[in-house]
C-alpha cells in the first residue's frame, strides 16, 4: 500500500542515501498517484469515461524530478489521457495553465501536477495538484491516495499498461512570464520599459525562479547584474531556497548591498513564496511583507479585510487597522487554510482581497486566489513602475515608505516543544489529545493571572497578551510538536511570557521543555 505524508499536497522521500529515511515515493507509487488523479479529475468534471483529459506536468529543480515526471506521464497516458510536459516550471504556473486560453499550446489544461517538495532537503519530493478552482484540499488528496492504493495493488498483478495518451512538450513558462510582464506594463500606463535604470537582483536559490530575470525583469528594462543562484541545482549548494531561512535572507541582502541595487527579490524552490530587500538592505519579509502588501491592496480596495495566519504580530494588526483603515483577520496556519478563509469571508459578504502567511505565501482575489510568489513581487514592481512614471529617480524608497509606522517587536522567537509519543503519560492516546489537554490547562492558568489576557477571538491554539508583548502556543498541523511564538519589546518581558507557559507546561511530563528552558537561561 502507499504510505505517504499529505496535507494539501503529497510529500515523500524520493532519493535514497539519508539514514533513517527509506524511499517511499517510488516511480510505481508516482504512476499510481497520477492515474488516480486522472480518475478523480474525470469524476470531478462529471465527464463520461470516453473523455480524454489534458493534464499539465511540471517540476522544480530537484534531482528526482525527471524520473518522477516520466512516471507521472506514464501513469496518465496509460490511463488514456494526454500530458502537456512543461519541464522546469513554478507551482503557480501549473495552476495558471488550467486558466490560460491558448489553443496553440493546448491550454487550458483540465488539471495540473507540480512535482516539488518546496524547501525540503534534496532527497524529498512531492506533488501539488490543481484544477481551475485552485489547489486541492486535504479531503481531495485523501480521495486520490485511496484511489492510488487500489491502482498500485492492481498494477502489481497486471504489469505495465499500454500508453494510449499523447505527450506534448509546451514552453509554458514563457506564456506565464509574458502575462506577468503585461501586468507591470499596464500599471505603468503601457510605457515601453517602465523599470529602465532600476537595478534589481534576484536570488532563485537554485530552484525554479531563475526565469524571473530573463523573462520578466529584462523585458521591463531592469538592470539585473549581480543576480545569483539562477541555475537549477537540486542539491541546493548555496543555501536553502526559503525566504524564512536566515542564511537565504543574508545572501540576498548581501547581494543588494554589494551591487548597490535598488531592490532584491528572493524565491523559494517552486516560486509560490517570495520576499524582498530594499536598497538599504532592510528585509521585506514575514510581518513586514504582509504590511507592505496590505498597504498596496488597501490603496486599491479601501477597508478590505486582510486574512493572515495565527503567528502575525500585534504591531501588524495595529498597522492594518489604525494606519491603513483595513481589517485584520487572523486564522489558522497553513496557506490553504488562510486562502480558504478569505474565500469564505467573501462568500458571507465580508470583502477580502489578500490572504497571506508569514512564511511568504500570499494570494490575491484579483489573481484567482493563487498563492504566487512571482505575482506578489509583480505587485511591488507595479508600485515601482507607477511611481517612476512620476519620478524617474525613485527607487525602493517608495516601498519602504509604505511600511512606515509598522511597530516591530525587539524580541521575536519561535520555540518548538516536542511531545514524546512513547511516554507513559500519553497512556496510549494520541499526541493530538495530549496537546489539546496542555492548551486547555494553559487557558485555565492564564485566566488566574492578572498580568495576562487571552485573546478574545482566536482560531488556533492559545494566544495571550501581557508584559507589552504576546505569545501563542498551538499544536503543529502534522507533528507531535507545540510551537511557541513569543514577541516582546525586551528580553526580560519575553522571559516573563515564557515563564508563564513553562509554569503551565511543567505538569505534563511527556512534553519536552528543554528548548524553552534554554531560552529562559540565556
Amino acid at each position: 500500500s502507499i504510505t505517504i505524508l499529505f496535507y494539501s499536497d503529497i510529500r515523500g522521500v524520493a532519493i535514497a542515501g539519508v539514514e533513517g529515511e527509506p524511499v517511499n515515493l517510488t516511480e510505481l507509487v508516482a504512476e499510481a498517484i497520477a492515474a488516480a488523479f486522472a480518475a478523480w479529475l474525470l469524476n470531478k468534471k462529471k465527464a463520461d469515461g470516453l473523455r480524454r483529459l489534458r493534464i499539465s506536468v511540471g517540476h522544480d529543480s530537484r534531482i528526482s524530478a525527471h524520473k518522477l515526471q516520466n512516471a507521472i506521464t506514464h501513469g496518465i497516458t496509460a490511463a488514456g489521457h494526454d500530458v502537456l510536459q512543461f519541464g522546469l516550471a513554478s507551482t503557480p504556473a501549473m495552476f495558471n495553465s488550467t486558466l490560460t486560453k491558448d489553443a496553440i499550446n493546448h491550454c487550458p489544461a483540465d488539471g495540473g501536477i507540480m512535482i516539488t517538495a518546496s524547501h525540503l532537503p534534496y532527497n524529498r519530493n512531492g506533488f501539488k495538484f490543481f484544477t481551475s478552482d485552485g489547489g486541492l484540499n486535504k479531503t481531495d488528496i485523501k480521495d486520490i491516495l485511496e484511489r492510488a492504493s487500489r491502482v498500485y495493488e492492481e498494477s502489481a498483478h497486471c504489469g505495465k499498461q499500454e500508453q494510449t495518451g499523447v505527450v506534448t512538450h509546451v514552453d509554458y513558462m514563457s506564456i506565464y512570464a509574458s502575462d506577468l510582464v503585461q501586468a507591470v506594463l499596464k500599471s505603468a500606463g503601457n510605457k515601453e520599459k517602465p523599470l529602465e535604470g532600476l537595478h534589481i537582483v534576484v536570488d532563485a536559490g537554485n530552484g525554479a525562479g531563475g526565469f524571473f530575470v530573463d523573462k520578466v525583469l529584462k523585458p521591463l528594462g531592469a538592470v539585473t547584474d549581480g543576480s545569483q543562484f539562477l541555475e537549477p541545482d537540486g542539491l541546493f549548494p548555496n543555501h536553502i531556497p526559503n525566504p524564512e531561512d536566515k542564511a537565504a535572507m543574508e545572501a540576498i541582502t548581501q547581494a543588494v548591498l554589494n551591487n548597490k541595487a535598488d531592490l532584491g527579490i528572493i524565491f523559494d524552490t517552486d516560486v509560490d513564496r517570495s520576499a524582498a530587500v530594499d536598497s538599504s538592505g532592510r528585509e521585506l519579509n514575514r510581518n513586514r511583507l504582509i504590511a507592505l502588501m496590505s498597504a498596496i491592496v488597501l490603496e486599491e480596495h479601501p477597508g478590505t479585510t486582510v486574512v493572515t495566519d495565527s503567528v502575525t504580530s500585534d504591531g501588524l494588526t495595529a498597522f492594518i487597522e489604525k494606519k491603513l483603515g483595513g481589517k485584520h483577520h487572523r486564522f489558522k496556519r497553513g496557506y490553504k487554510n488562510v486562502i480558504d478563509e478569505a474565500i469564505r469571508l467573501n462568500s458571507t459578504g465580508e470583502e477580502s482581497h489578500l490572504a497571506m502567511e508569514t512564511s511568504g505565501h500570499g494570494a490575491l482575489k484579483e489573481n484567482h486566489w493563487l498563492d504566487d510568489g512571482a505575482y506578489m513581487m509583480v505587485k511591488l514592481l507595479n508600485k515601482l513602475a507607477g511611481a517612476r512614471t512620476l519620478n524617474p529617480n525613485i527607487g525602493s524608497k517608495v516601498l519602504t515608505d509604505l511600511v512606515e509606522g509598522l511597530e516591530e517587536a525587539a524580541v521575536t522567537v519561535e520555540i518548538r516543544l516536542k511531545i514524546d509519543q512513547n511516554h507513559a503519560d500519553l497512556k496510549g492516546g494520541s499526541f493530538r489529545d495530549y496537546g489539546e489537554s496542555i492548551l486547555k490547562h494553559l487557558e485555565s492558568v492564564i485566566s488566574k493571572d492578572p498580568n495576562l489576557n487571552k485573546a478574545p477571538k482566536n482560531h488556533e491554539g492559545v494566544r495571550v497578551s501581557g508584559y507589552g508583548g504576546w505569545f501563542l502556543l498551538r499544536l503543529s498541523l502534522h507533528d507531535p510538536v507545540l510551537p511557541l511564538n513569543i514577541e516582546a519589546q525586551s528580553k526580560n518581558d519575553a522571559m516573563k511570557l515564557g515563564l508563564a507557559v513553562l509554569a503551565a507546561a511543567s505538569e505534563f511530563s511527556a512534553l519536552d521543555t528543554t528548548a524553552l528552558n534554554k531560552f529562559l537561561q540565556q
